[in-house]
């Protein structure tokens, strides 16, 4: 098939929702399809072959984040060309409510479109407002998938209809067989925990894990948190000089550095407030093996298998988190149990699995006269 995919946010900052689509076009090429994305990023940015950038990006907030956008008449006229010369079967556009390159695509389309939406939110009053507007647009999309259940409530609730619940693909295989570092393996005595997210996006939850961090070492002096990922950490540096030797700031990885991450340490803690439809590091973190410690968020809660595929612990409390990881440590035979159930459990969202799904919705919605919503 010829596959246009749309990715609305900026390749220049990496992103769960970036990840996904250039390696979902990545597995659609391997397959022999001829897939070409359509994304912002500056001209100096490094981005694949099939990649086709619309240029510079502005920041703005979105979803308690700060998401790098592009719209505008220029970037109108790119997405136009971008469209013509790809003669596409099938459009692809991921978040194509954010205003950016895929609502542009949308508006612009004249193909089956399909539609993969991310986003969790609850019930929004502005969005109850903007859906008349919307409806005209939204009716243009001939197939819809949620990547999770709390991304179809989302659009049920605030769109109407439904949606089918295909979830973010995972290259299993890099996190399985990444090489661990010496650096990062934790020992009996001196056991390492891992956090991977934005340090300064408070929805990230590394506040609560600063705050569970002098009960974890009460408990378990020779712990080491080793802290992964871009922002400002003012305060874990504070925090970090009241604890000589227990929190490491290792400031942004790259995906091969996060994968050897994952695979080294004892546990992965994912302490996320909200805004969290999915949780794709936490399936990536039970293929490289790490026992995964969360926060009891409905998403985790799904990927986790209600706890049997990791420990969770109330949203938000730091005390929570901390007995949680003590318990963890305490008790290494569970563990590795969990860790078993979890290995298996995450095979479902490898990508062989995600882009056999995604490929049925495509033949579905190009060979669709009316418009419909796949069910």
């Amino acid at each position: 098939m010829r596959i246009g995919i749309v990715c609305p946010y900026s390749l220049d900052a990496p992103g769960g929702v970036q990840v996904h689509v250039t390696d979902l076009a990545a597995r659609l090429i391997g397959q022999g399809h001829e897939v070409s994305v359509l994304a912002p990023a500056d001209d100096d940015t490094p981005v694949p072959d099939f990649v086709e950038a619309t240029g510079r990006s502005l920041a703005v907030r979105y979803n308690g984040s700060v998401a790098r956008l592009a719209f505008g008449p220029v970037t109108a006229r790119r997405v136009h060309g971008w469209l013509e010369d790809g003669d596409f079967e099938v459009l692809h556009i991921h978040e194509p409510l954010v205003p950016s390159v895929g609502l542009i695509a949308l508006w612009q389309a004249e193909v089956p479109v399909v539609a993969t939406f991310h986003t969790a939110n609850d019930r929004s009053r502005a969005m109850q407002v903007a859906y008349p507007m919307l409806r005209p647009t939204l009716e243009r999309i001939t197939a819809r998938i949620a990547v999770s259940e709390e991304a179809r409530r989302t659009v049920v609730e605030h769109m109407g209809g439904d949606a089918i619940v295909i979830p973010n693909g995972v290259e299993l295989d890099l996190f399985r067989d990444a090489e661990r570092r010496p650096a990062w393996v934790g020992t009996p005595d001196r056991p390492t925990l891992a956090f991977l997210g934005r340090t300064d996006e408070p929805r990230k939850g590394l506040g609560v894990l600063l705050a569970a961090l002098p009960s974890i070492v009460a408990a378990v002096p020779g712990v080491r948190i080793l802290v992964a990922g871009r922002g400002d950490l003012t305060q874990a540096r504070e925090v970090a000089t009241r604890y000589p030797g227990v929190l490491e700031l290792l400031g942004e990885v790259t995906e091969v550095d996060k994968a050897a991450l994952l695979r080294s340490v004892d546990l992965y803690i994912a302490p996320q407030t909200g805004g969290e439809s999915f949780g794709i590091v936490l399936v990536e973190a039970m293929a490289a093996g790490a026992g995964v410690v969360a926060s009891n968020l409905s998403a985790f809660r799904r990927v986790l298998q209600e706890g049997r595929a990791g420990t969770l612990f109330e949203v938000g409390d730091g005390e929570s988190l901390a007995r949680a990881v003590v318990a963890a440590l305490a008790d290494p035979d569970r563990v590795d149990t969990v860790r078993t159930s979890a290995s298996a459990w995450c095979r479902q969202y490898g990508w062989d699995v995600v882009v056999a799904q995604i490929l049925d919705v495509y033949q579905l919605a190009a060979g669709e006269a009316e418009k419909v919503v796949a069910r």
